[in-house]
């Protein structure tokens, strides 16, 4: 399947009502065991990376790898910038090959926001590459991203953001954060069925790690098209290479523990995607 941009992906899943699941990627195995999963379940697949993450390897890198995991697969895959925090990445990102950008202006006033998020949309539909922006704040802390506060996106502001910026997607805060949650997290799912029922676009869960698997699904069925993982999968896959390790002292093959975790990855990738509806849903994107 060739390598696509998650414009097609989103509005079919805001038009069949089911979600994609975008997945954060650190490795090569990572990305493998996701776009394998997806392959299991006929499923479109989102690989992502956040600011820290290509600082770490490049964006080269990171385009290389889900050019290469697209080109073996026969379903859609598309390499996002999750949380870009400035107009420069989301340019390189670009100018790299990533498929789809994220501007996150969150930390802005809404009119700096619009102004932002209407920068980078001109210069990213200039090469029809999509664009997800974020409204409100979601808390909590992820790779560099920390957000403090429990800032919820008002249904009327995110009328306005989408009619001045005419963005392709929108991630909405309702509740959820970043990284572990340590208590059960409330969320105010009732907002998100007004934010649905006044715009016209696909709307983006952040926060996913954590939540009971009833309030991902109440969250599709009320108007959830994309659902970020993150944090779990950090967590799976290190506690796979720790338990690995713990078991034979003697290994020192890198290909061992690594094939361990990345089997690990494809298996909760499995379990995530039958969870958001998007199994089967392959085909009708080819």
């Amino acid at each position: 399947m060739p390598y696509v941009t998650t414009k097609k992906m989103l509005e079919n899943a805001y038009k069949q009502n089911y979600a994609v699941c975008a997945f954060n990627i650190e490795n090569l195995e990572m990305a493998q065991a996701i776009v394998w999963a997806a392959q299991d379940m006929n499923a479109p697949v989102i690989l992502q990376t956040t600011p820290s993450t290509v600082r770490y390897a490049g964006c080269d890198y990171f385009y290389a790898i889900a050019h290469t995991a697209a080109k073996s697969a026969d379903i859609p895959v598309a390499l996002h910038l999750d949380h870009g925090n400035s107009f420069a990445l989301i340019c390189k990102a670009i100018r790299e090959g990533y498929s789809s950008v994220m501007i996150d202006g969150s930390h802005l006033s809404l009119d700096e926001n619009i102004a932002l998020t209407k920068k980078v949309i001109e210069t990213a539909k200039a090469v029809s590459v999509p664009v997800e922006a974020e409204l409100g704040k979601i808390g909590g802390k992820e790779d560099d991203l920390e957000v403090e506060g429990d800032g919820y996106t008002v249904p009327s502001d995110a009328v306005e953001f989408v009619k001045c910026t005419d963005v392709d997607s929108l991630a909405v805060a309702i509740g959820t954060a970043h990284g572990i949650y340590h208590e059960t997290p409330k969320l105010d799912l009732e907002r998100l069925s007004q934010i649905k029922a006044l715009v016209n676009i696909p709307l983006v869960l952040h926060g996913a790690t954590g939540l009971s698997d009833d309030t991902i699904r109440q969250c599709v069925q009320r108007g959830i098209n994309k659902i970020n993982f993150a944090t779990e999968l950090r967590i799976a896959y290190t506690t796979a290479v720790r338990e690995k390790l713990n078991s034979d002292a003697d290994i020192i093959d890198v290909k061992i523990y690594s094939d361990y975790a990345r089997k690990c990855i494809r298996e909760l990738a499995k379990e995530k995607i039958a969870l958001s509806g998007s199994e089967n849903k392959a085909d009708i994107i080819k």
